[in-house]
């Protein structure tokens, strides 16, 4: 978002919100790793502490059905998938990227409510260490920008 005079990004405020994260378990010191970035990201934009929901699942494809399940509560506002998937030396990778990806987009549409991926997708665990910090942050800001917009769209 844009400010309509200077160019510059509005401050995303997020204190009315309430925002659901589903964290995979597999790869955990990446998810970790991102999850804490996500949280202190949320803090920064004013979402309250008490409005995070925060699951746990045990690993990429499970994400999926844990954010329909808190979607279809209607409890939160916006959602955020967290995992890592790093590739192996079998077909395994793309079947869980591919699968996970459109299930986190298929509770989306079919719900109506914003869902930021930061399911990592990488080559090796260097690339996944590099990108936690960023993606997890990335996350959170996509999210609350998502539920504002919506929030204004009705």
């Amino acid at each position: 978002m844009f400010g309509a005079d200077k160019g510059q990004p509005t401050p995303l405020d997020g204190s009315a919100l309430r925002i659901g994260i589903v964290q995979a378990r597999f790869n955990e010191g990446v998810t970790n790793g991102l999850r804490d970035a996500c949280l202190a990201e949320l803090a920064a934009m004013g979402v309250k502490k008490e409005h995070v929901t925060h699951l746990t699942v045990p690993g990429a494809l499970e994400v999926p059905l844990a954010l329909q399940l808190l979607a279809r509560r209607g409890e939160v506002d916006a959602l955020i998938a967290l995992g890592c998937i790093i590739r192996g030396e079998t077909y395994h990778f793309e079947l869980v990227a591919n699968e996970s990806g459109a299930g986190v987009t298929r509770v989306s549409l079919d719900h109506g409510i914003p869902v930021a991926n930061a399911i990592l997708t990488t080559e090796n665990p260097t690339q996944a260490m590099v990108r936690q910090i960023e993606k997890g942050r990335d996350a959170a800001r996509v999210a609350v920008e998502m539920a504002l917009l919506k929030g204004r769209l009705g």
